[in-house]
């Protein structure tokens, strides 16, 4: 829903605010104050409109859904919001009248880092794409205090620093303390049967509160708004016993250790401590949120029975797979419910989504750890364990192979997924070639026993932030030659293949990329100093570091590039930047040496004059959402090379072909119906297909057989191993050479072929001016509003709020 604010009533809006917060008038009022002010104007008209959404929702006794997720990466709110409430040019106007620059202002906002990569960018779309499409939804998380850490890169090495969001970032949230729950850990649960009554006995436990803290995400042009429900952990009451008596250490170590469940995003998990930290972050926020949800229902309705008819519940991967114990628990211990009848219910109100195709990072807890952390967890936990054999006894007679590798407990370890597989109604992957996949590999077996609750919801995005919010440029071309009707709906993108054979509109095309690259060139000399070349093409990677995404198989080319131009100073070659943005999980040090090695190569080649005009590596500190928003517009290559078959699906992917970046990628993930919607002729497309991949190492794998007769490989390893400047990186040259376990090697000398190609490709303008046009025009499938809408008919069986 588009609101309607004249000049001078937003202008009285906003001062007003200054005044009644800060005292200010809007002259003398600071950056920061403006921004505040703002961000609570908004807020106030999101929480409105929010509570009109939710009485028409519970009038009309309309399902609802909820979506728990152990990140929401929100980025920064207050551009977003303005400009889906349709309130972003007059809030501009009433500032440019005051001589401000609303893009100053919004740089006053931190990035709520409430999340790590693809999984919390992916939950936090879908909360836009609810709102849009009125669907009724609700986010679970934690509320951080410190979100994904700051990363800082020192002589080649990422140094982490605590990410303090929430000073900047507190406007946007409502604490709500008055309905805070009880989250209990430790101690012992003792079962009782009393005249045929089951009772449930807790001892020496501690406890936790949950305080719950609300904010919005405006649906576009829409009356939807998401609520996101983030639990802060504090402790029950303060220890005024031991205080008193002198023990202040002791009062104050409680209440710290109760307030370290919300304090770090994913703490290190890399130590026994660590784990621990994890489990009870998951059950903390899986247990609040389900008490949560019921309460709700119970209030409006009185009875549990229909709860799968008026609530559906997705777990975003495998991170909130305790609510399905936790529900039970509440239903056979608080609601006393029969076990069969307890299980149907969470049967029919829980989903899953899949987001790894590798089994190593499906989650598993050990059983000691469980038993100890969460007592009365682990007893429903090990019943389930025993039904479930029993079902699957019935369905494999005697395969007792399968039976154990299927089942909720095995190998000393609890196993989330197969929690998840064997309650679950549905289980989707997040793109076609992930959701077969699944189905042949890690969940054959749950294929086998319930085909039918397999399903595929491919990944979207909120389009509108990339592309309305981000490039102004590309909307305003799109606009005159399309109309506006792409803005509300993303399937009229298709419109613009009509003009591929438009040379005019090609033209165009091409001026306004350059010049979004001027711009991020600009951003990028005064943010760091580093100088690139708008005229030189742009290959991004960013996305986390991980072995599996290869940006090592870039950093390989890249060196190869470097020898090959060292070797012909006057060959041929289209400048070249290369851009990474990209954090490594703390604890992974071949990521560290990842980073490391694309930071020194571009050190040694900005130092040599004989390359450096035409090849230039770019580390992008920090990588977020708002930097993104920044490279997107910019970006001309988009550089999607995992090993196929194990990138489940990727976004990023998505968001740089709506802003008309040519894919460079292997067929996996989302990639293959990226090749699919622009066509295969219009992406650079190399490498194995998954069942080459899953061939070779059926086989059993050498990197040595791939090294030995590529004079290429040979010559960028020995490079590597003998380093410059002191630096070597021998210890990713042995891992290349003795395991290589994502067959970087096998796929090298292809790449290499897709990256001549991409030269060749931009040197012809024109044709490359086509090729980018065409993603954009097919790139409206992957709307978050289209997948929303995917979940809602074949999973939730939800339809939009009228």
């Amino acid at each position: 829903m588009v609101l309607k604010y004249t000049k001078k009533e937003f202008d009285k809006m906003l001062r007003d605010k200054l005044t009644s917060e800060y005292a200010v008038s809007l002259e003398v009022a600071s950056a920061v104050q403006i921004y505040r002010a703002l961000a609570m104007i908004t807020r106030e008209i999101m929480s409105n409109q929010q509570k009109v959404f939710q009485a028409k929702t519970l009038g009309s006794g309309h399902k609802q859904v909820y979506y728990l997720c152990m990140e929401f990466l929100m980025g920064r709110s207050l551009r977003t919001n303005l400009f889906n409430l349709g309130i972003n040019e007059v809030a501009e106007q009433v500032l440019a009248d005051a001589d401000i620059r609303i893009d100053q202002i919004y740089d006053q906002e931190p990035d709520a880092g409430l999340g790590n990569g693809g999984l919390g960018r992916l939950a936090a779309c879908y909360l836009d794409g609810m709102a849009t499409d009125c669907i009724p939804g609700t986010g679970y998380s934690i509320l951080y205090e410190y979100g994904i850490f700051k990363q800082k890169i020192v002589d080649g090495w990422q140094q982490e620093a605590a990410d303090n969001w929430l000073p900047g970032g507190q406007v946007w949230i409502k604490s709500h303390p008055d309905q805070a729950q009880e989250i209990r850990f430790d101690g012992q649960a003792i079962e009782t049967w009393d005249g045929g009554f089951h009772h449930v006995k807790y001892e020496n436990y501690n406890s936790v509160m949950a305080v719950p803290n609300d904010m919005y995400v405006a649906g576009y042009n829409s009356q939807g708004v998401s609520k996101l429900r983030l639990w802060q952990a504090k402790a029950p009451s303060f220890d005024m016993s031991s205080f008193n008596a002198g023990n202040y250490s002791t009062a104050i170590s409680q209440s710290a250790s109760a307030e370290l469940i919300s304090k770090v995003l994913y703490p290190n998990d890399n130590h026994t401590e660590g784990k621990i930290l994890r489990l009870r972050q998951q059950y903390f926020f899986s247990a609040a949120s389900v008490a949560d949800i019921l309460g709700i229902h119970l209030s409006q309705y009185g009875t549990l029975d229909n709860l799968p008819d008026k609530v559906a519940i997705q777990l975003n991967d495998t991170h909130p797979t305790l609510a399905i114990p936790e529900m039970m628990r509440i239903l056979l211990d608080e609601c006393s419910y029969e076990w069969d009848a307890a299980f149907d219910i969470c049967r029919r109100t829980f989903a899953y989504t899949n987001h790894t195709v590798m089994s190593e990072a499906l989650e598993k807890w050990n059983v000691d750890i469980f038993r100890s952390t969460l007592p009365r967890i682990w007893q429903i936990v090990c019943e389930m364990d025993r039904r479930c054999r029993i079902d699957l006894e019935r369905a494999f007679p005697g395969d007792q192979g399968k039976i154990n590798y299927m089942a909720i407990l095995g190998d000393n370890q609890v196993r989330m997924a197969n929690i998840c597989a064997y309650t679950c109604h549905s289980i989707n992957g997040v793109s076609k070639l992930h959701s077969e996949i699944i189905k042949d590999s890690v969940f054959h077996d749950y294929f086998l026993y319930k085909p039918k609750a397999f399903t595929n919801v491919t990944n979207g995005i909120a389009y509108r932030r990339w592309l309305l919010a981000s490039n102004p440029g590309l909307t305003n071309l799109l606009s005159d030659v399309i109309g506006d009707g792409f803005k509300q709906d993303a399937s009229e993108l298709k419109k613009l293949e009509k003009f591929a054979g438009d040379a005019s509109v090609l033209e165009r095309l091409g001026k306004v990329k350059r010049e979004n690259k001027a711009i991020f060139a600009d951003y990028l000399r005064k943010a760091t100093g580093q100088e690139i070349d708008p005229d030189s093409i742009f290959d991004c990677q960013v996305k986390r570091m991980h072995e599996y995404k290869r940006q090592h198989l870039n950093a390989l080319n890249i060196a190869a590039q470097y020898l090959y131009l060292k070797n012909n100073p006057n060959a041929d070659f289209v400048p070249k930047t290369y851009i990474f943005g990209a954090k490594a999980a703390p604890g992974y040090y071949m990521a560290k040496q990842m980073i490391r090695l694309i930071c020194k190569l571009g050190q040694l080649i900005d130092a040599d004059p004989a390359v450096r005009d035409k090849l230039r590596v770019v580390y992008l500190e920090d990588y977020c959402v708002t930097l993104s928003e920044r490279l997107m517009p910019a970006s001309e290559v988009s550089e999607q090379i995992s090993l196929a078959g194990t990138e489940a699906s990727g976004t990023g992917n998505m968001k740089f072909m709506l802003n008309g970046a040519i894919t460079l990628g292997t067929l996996d993930g989302a990639n293959v119906e990226i090749a699919d919607a622009a066509g295969r002729e219009n992406e650079i497309i190399f490498g194995m297909l998954t069942p080459e991949v899953n061939a070779l190492k059926g086989m059993g794998y050498h990197p040595s057989s791939f090294i030995y007769d590529d004079n290429v490989a040979m010559a960028v390893l020995d490079m590597l191993e003998r380093g410059w400047n002191g630096d070597n990186f021998s210890e990713i040259t042995n891992n290349l050479r003795n395991s290589d376990p994502y067959m970087v090697m096998a796929d090298f000398k292809d790449y290499r072929r897709a990256q001549a190609d991409v030269q060749r490709l931009y040197a012809d303008r024109q044709t490359w001016n086509r090729m980018s046009l065409m993603n954009i025009a097919n790139s409206g499938i992957f709307s978050a509003d289209r997948s929303v809408m995917d979940y809602a008919r074949g999973i939730w069986g939800i339809t939009p709020v009228k």
